[in-house]
């Protein structure tokens, strides 16, 4: 039986700097009898001489076309508009299975090539939890830069760092007087919720903290109350918004919405005065004036689909070491198993739909 093939591609993205396997998880992979193929790539945190020390072999930079057909393609964000027509199996966030702008033309890539897509976001395990994500820190970054905007040192265009200074320029917003606003994280049990309260405690924010209960029975005034929403909710159903149009013109202390979840473009968006990212080089938009008269403050959006990037080595180590775990167990009996099943049976659901007449959805 031919080993596992695992292809690292490199990034299209500009602003994408992490690596879903760093050099140091490479080995074990290597040992277990996998295959492993990286990409060169200039942007990566991480050196491709380090993924050649550690037994990596290289290919050129987008080279992942060619590669053979069992090879499992590996990367984190979207892949580049071309080829029109994917054949291989491809593992990444492509967030296409909930309706969001761009899916159908995804998936008709993969009907078209024969090839497969296996979302990370649907590595669950039999419990339907996730195994595998980003979560922790987006929340601890979307937080971060929430809350540096509310102090007035939210500088663009972003670039990445370390943790240490993202920590220094919080622990200095706290100093300053952030220490007297009021934050609400929204999912605060999952992974992006303590990530974003782990962020707010050090700058020494007030924080509260709503779960599956507190969404559940809104309490939209309440919500309103606080300086900074962090969205952490995930959801594939549609559910009451925290905020909607409506919401802009009530009496509200509101005034920056952090939304790590960042399904802008989906019905279960849980934020729908906005449905548009932000960047890097524009990571706030204002959504609306306010209006001093009937007590509405200015509302400001942050919406970047890829805040781990901005801590990209931290992002990267920790997401690595979930993943490899499950790369070792990627394929049994000549199929992908465990998790890996379970994404390739919500790519095949979202096939299915997107290949049904219109009139016989649900």
């Amino acid at each position: 039986m031919q080993p596992v093939h695992v292809w690292i591609r490199s990034e299209s993205r500009g602003t994408e700097r992490r690596a879903p396997v760093v050099p140091a998880d490479v080995r074990p992979l290597l040992d277990a009898g996998l295959q492993v193929t990286v990409e060169a790539s200039a942007q990566r945190i991480f050196p491709t001489e380090e993924y050649v020390a550690a037994g990596a072999s290289v290919a050129a930079e987008g080279s992942w076309v060619d590669a053979p057909d069992d090879a499992y393609v590996l990367g984190i964000k979207e892949l580049p508009d071309e080829p029109e027509s994917l054949r291989h199996r491809h593992i990444y966030f492509a967030h296409a299975f909930k309706g969001q702008a761009d899916a159908r033309r995804t998936l008709e890539r993969f009907v078209r090539g024969g090839g497969r897509l296996l979302d990370i976001e649907y590595l669950v395990d039999e419990s339907g939890r996730r195994v595998v994500a980003f979560g922790y820190w987006a929340g601890y970054v979307g937080a971060g830069l929430g809350l540096l905007h509310l102090a007035g040192s939210l500088t663009a265009p972003l670039a990445p760092m370390a943790r240490p200074e993202l920590d220094a320029e919080l622990e200095r917003a706290g100093r300053a007087g952030a220490d007297r606003l009021l934050a609400l994280v929204t999912g605060a049990l999952g992974r992006s919720g303590r990530g974003a309260q782990d962020a707010l405690t050090t700058a020494g924010v007030p924080t509260t903290r709503w779960d599956r209960q507190e969404t559940q029975d809104l309490h939209k005034q309440a919500l309103l109350g606080h300086d900074l929403l962090v969205n952490c909710v995930v959801t594939h159903t549609p559910t009451t918004p925290f905020v909607e149009p409506e919401d802009l013109d009530r009496e509200r202390r509101l005034r920056v919405l952090a939304d790590v979840t960042c399904d802008v473009t989906g019905p279960t968006n849980m934020l729908p005065v906005n449905n548009r990212i932000t960047t890097w080089e524009e990571p706030v938009r204002r959504l609306h004036a306010g209006d001093p008269e009937h007590g509405s403050a200015p509302l400001d959006v942050i919406a970047i689909d890829n805040l781990p990037s901005l801590l990209p080595r931290e992002a990267s180590e920790s997401f690595s070491a979930d993943l490899t775990p499950h790369l070792l167990t990627l394929v049994r009996d000549g199929e992908p198993a465990g998790p890996w099943a379970a994404a390739g049976r919500a790519f095949e659901q979202a096939v299915e739909r997107l290949e049904a007449p219109r009139g016989s959805r649900s």
